[in-house]
């Protein structure tokens, strides 16, 4: 193939990679709504670069012809996760899709069964359907899941990797796997606090909203000329912000939509 028609080769993955990260992250924005917990943290993607894509189809003994379907990470999808437990819910979300907008191929848990290297996290191999401007195209990718622990570690080894072209030196890789041992030990202390994490998390999520709607009706009475009104709920606001608790907060947004109520019936 020419350079311009691996140019074109592209354009489906990247396509897809762009559609699977709305998705993913449509869904935790989601759970913010509902203020509820998330269990995806953040989302990323990529597509890989075509040197990459060529060393592993080397590696793999995949030839150029079929890379589309030799080579199942093209298009990755990266879900990161605060705790292992969230790994099986984001699972779950992904399950539920198969056969709906993504068909599940295959799935490889390195979290219960981890590498040699120290390498945890949870693959799915998928075929997704990408609408492209000659027709529909299904393509492979990969979705990971991991903690942010396990992801520290796998950037770290994934450099290393690169650096010494997949021959990471022995004492090296010896550190790599006390690393992901370490990484590993993390997550289990994180697990043991996970409801006190979680609940303090949603505790400022709850208050950081009821902020937002304080100071957007507060604005309101402004716009509606109860100027002395809006001054006296924004000095209120102004104590209660640095010591106030969460139930002082939500009676002043309480007083404060009656009285935007009581300006819209005037």
């Amino acid at each position: 193939m020419s350079s311009r028609d691996w140019d074109k080769f592209l354009i489906p993955y990247e396509q897809a990679v762009e559609e699977l990260k709305i998705k993913f992250r449509g869904i935790r924005k989601e759970y913010k709504k509902r203020e509820d917990y998330s269990p995806i943290e953040f989302v990323t993607g990529r597509v890989k670069k075509l040197s990459s894509i060529f060393n592993k189809a080397k590696r793999l003994n995949v030839s150029m012809e079929e890379i589309d379907t030799g080579i199942e990470d093209i298009a990755g999808i990266r879900i990161m996760c605060q705790f292992v437990e969230d790994i099986a819910k984001v699972k779950e979300l992904i399950r539920q899709r198969d056969k709906k907008d993504m068909d599940i191929v295959y799935e490889k848990d390195y979290v219960n069964n981890q590498k040699e290297s120290g390498y945890r996290s949870y693959h799915f191999i998928i075929r997704y359907p990408v609408q492209t401007s000659i027709g529909q195209r299904e393509i492979l990718a990969e979705i990971q899941i991991r903690t942010l622990a396990m992801n520290f570690w796998a950037t770290i080894e994934h450099s290393l990797n690169y650096k010494y072209e997949q021959n990471i030196p022995p004492h090296i890789r010896e550190r790599l796997v006390r690393a992901a041992e370490a990484a590993y030990e993390l997550d289990q202390e994180m697990s043991l606090i996970r409801d006190e994490v979680t609940e303090a998390q949603q505790e400022f999520e709850t208050k950081s909203q009821m902020v937002s709607n304080i100071l957007r009706d507060i604005q309101r009475l402004y716009t509606y000329g109860h100027v002395t009104e809006a001054d006296r709920y924004y000095q209120s606001f102004k104590e209660l912000w640095e010591f106030g608790k969460i139930a002082q907060l939500h009676l002043l947004a309480q007083r404060i939509r009656v009285s935007i109520e009581n300006a819209l019936n005037e």
